[in-house]
């Protein structure tokens, strides 16, 4: 009688030990080919900034209203998908610029010296 119960009181220990554990969190992202194999979406989702320059939105804006209410809201950045032609690559380069790294470009004379001056590596774009 006293095997059972010990044996019974086991079992549930068990039983609800597993229950709250849950599954395990996926860490490892499947790759691309993986996605394609099993019919999903291939888009992955890229942050909001500027490819050369690194603007990123601006999360401390405050809009003061009529009565005076100071509301938070998100200024983004104005991106711009913009192609340009490096000549150290021999091809097209198409980035995601903001219109200031647009401005930078143009000063800098080109897209190979600006991504040099900010240490940006044109091969992977």
């Amino acid at each position: 009688m006293m095997r059972s119960i010990a044996f019974l009181v086991l079992a549930i220990v068990a039983v609800s030990v597993s229950a709250f554990t849950g599954t395990p969190l996926q860490i490892a992202r499947p790759s691309v080919a993986a996605n394609r194999a099993n019919g999903s979406s291939s888009l992955v989702m890229r942050e909001r900034a500027c490819d050369l320059l690194g603007k990123t939105a601006n999360r401390k804006a405050r809009v003061v209203t009529f009565s005076h209410k100071r509301i938070h809201k998100v200024q983004q950045v104005n991106l711009q998908w913009k192609r340009f032609y490096s000549d150290d690559l021999g091809r097209n380069v198409r980035l995601r610029l903001s219109t200031k790294g647009i401005k930078t470009v143009n000063k800098y004379g080109g897209i190979d010296a600006a991504a040099k001056k900010f240490g940006v590596n044109l091969a992977s774009y």
